[in-house]
């Protein structure tokens, strides 16, 4: 028998997914984390790169930030960028990048909001359309 557990990813405006998965692999600070059933409880930030998932279909989402919770096998999502692979057309992609790399080039950037910037773009650069 497959274990699985509920998966919801939530923005503002509506909930973007909501279903019974096998795994999430998900982008956050401390590093990418796969998340299976029975997992201990989390509560972490992500940080911009994809979110896998593994269900009954296997989908992709680009993230920029957003907060995870994990706790009595259902895993939370919450993030106002967060967009299907799919949806991201070569234009945006490219207009997201350079937008991010002008930021960069910024003098008063903080350590962190480089660090930040540095995965979206390194992120974004390696989404094939």
């Amino acid at each position: 028998m497959e274990k699985n557990f509920n998966l919801e990813i939530i923005s503002p405006e509506k909930i973007i997914l909501s279903a019974k998965v096998n795994s999430v692999i998900i982008p956050s600070f401390e590093g990418e984390m796969t998340i299976l059933v029975e997992h201990i409880p989390l509560i972490t930030f992500l940080r911009p790169g994809i979110v896998r998932i593994e269900g009954s279909k296997e989908s992709k989402y680009f993230v920029e930030e957003g907060t995870v919770e994990f706790s009595n096998n259902t895993l939370i999502i919450l993030s106002s960028t967060i967009i299907p692979l799919e949806n991201i057309k070569s234009e945006n992609k490219s207009k997201m990048i350079e937008e991010s790399k002008a930021l960069l080039a910024k003098e008063n950037l903080s350590d962190k909001a480089k660090y930040i910037v540095s995965h979206k773009i390194d992120t974004l650069s390696r989404i094939n359309q």
